[in-house]
């Protein structure tokens, strides 16, 4: 099979000849392999060229980038997963498997439609994979632009499991003094305004660094989990946050609904889509209020999990 591999010679730990590993491995199994470094300018052209599979080779940002690319192409896509949290490929059970193992099972893997939601706004339209949302996760992301220099640093003197431990500390601080956010919003009509800790609109299991918070969501089902916390349950977050390596299916209970369109007016306040942050630092006025418009309409990405 001709398969274009995607890989992010950056995510996590790997050695300098991790891209000939890689090749060899697919090489072995009977591919014929196209590498491409997701880190060289113009990566995505590749993806314009025939192939049979998309394989990832990286952490969830490359994943993420990569997906939003392929939405509508018809070309079913893979992970071989190199990154900190790995969401995407947690959430698909792909996690904790030799890659000889996953690789061995392309030829009789499962396929699932993948959700990718799209978020409209005053920036225009993008499309997202793990969530949208405000509050606590995009006031970690506002911090950690702030501190990127200094967290470049930190990422590569430390392993991939101290990163998102981390992560998680950070957020658990952050949560025992956040000030709620004045959110007005409506899910499939029924309005969810409210002051919130947390605000997210989830559209896999886990994101962030390993927050398993929307247990029920499941690949392709067409809904988003929106995850609405509020000062009166702010020791129930924390609780959360602290013990979550502990039973943390069991622990992950936060408030939710489901839906398939949500509507956020936005007045300016801190908001992520997946990784990004808006408003952008040079947003122009007219780009940082107006209505965002969140929904899961059919966009989807075949991907092939274990067999």
């Amino acid at each position: 099979m001709r398969v274009t591999l995607i890989h992010n010679p950056e995510s996590g730990r790997q050695d300098e000849d991790a891209a000939k590993s890689l090749l060899k491995l697919l090489r072995r199994a009977g591919h014929r392999p196209r590498y491409q470094s997701a880190k060289e300018r113009g990566w995505d052209g590749v993806l314009d060229k025939r192939a049979g599979l998309v394989v990832v080779a990286g952490g969830d940002g490359t994943v993420a980038s990569v997906t939003r690319r392929m939405v509508g192409r018809g070309v079913p896509v893979t992970i071989l997963p190199l990154g900190t949290a790995n969401n995407v490929a947690r959430s698909l059970g792909l996690l904790k498997r030799p890659f000889e193992e996953l690789v061995q099972g392309w030829r009789n893997a499962r396929s699932v439609q993948l959700d990718v939601g799209i978020a409209c706004g005053p920036w225009g339209e993008r499309y997202f994979i793990e969530g949208l949302g405000a509050g606590l996760f995009a006031t970690l992301l506002v911090r950690s632009e702030e501190n990127r220099a200094k967290k470049e640093k930190e990422k590569k003197a430390k392993r991939p499991a101290h990163v998102v431990d981390g992560a998680l500390r950070r957020l658990k601080e952050a949560a025992e003094t956040a000030e709620p956010v004045e959110i007005a919003a409506r899910l499939d009509g029924t309005d969810i305004s409210g002051s919130y800790l947390l605000f997210e609109a989830v559209n896999l299991p886990y994101i962030g660094p390993n927050l398993f918070i929307a247990p029920d969501n499941k690949a392709g089902d067409g809904q988003l989990e929106v995850v609405l916390v509020p000062e009166a349950q702010r020791g129930r977050l924390v609780r959360y946050l602290e013990h979550w390596q502990q039973n943390r299916e069991r622990l992950s209970l936060l408030p939710s609904r489901r839906g398939k369109h949500l509507q956020i007016e936005w007045t300016g306040f801190a908001l992520h889509i997946d990784d990004k942050l808006r408003p952008r630092k040079s947003a122009e006025p007219e780009d940082v209020a107006g209505l965002v418009d969140v929904r899961v309409n059919g966009a989807a990405v075949e991907f092939l999990t274990a067999a």
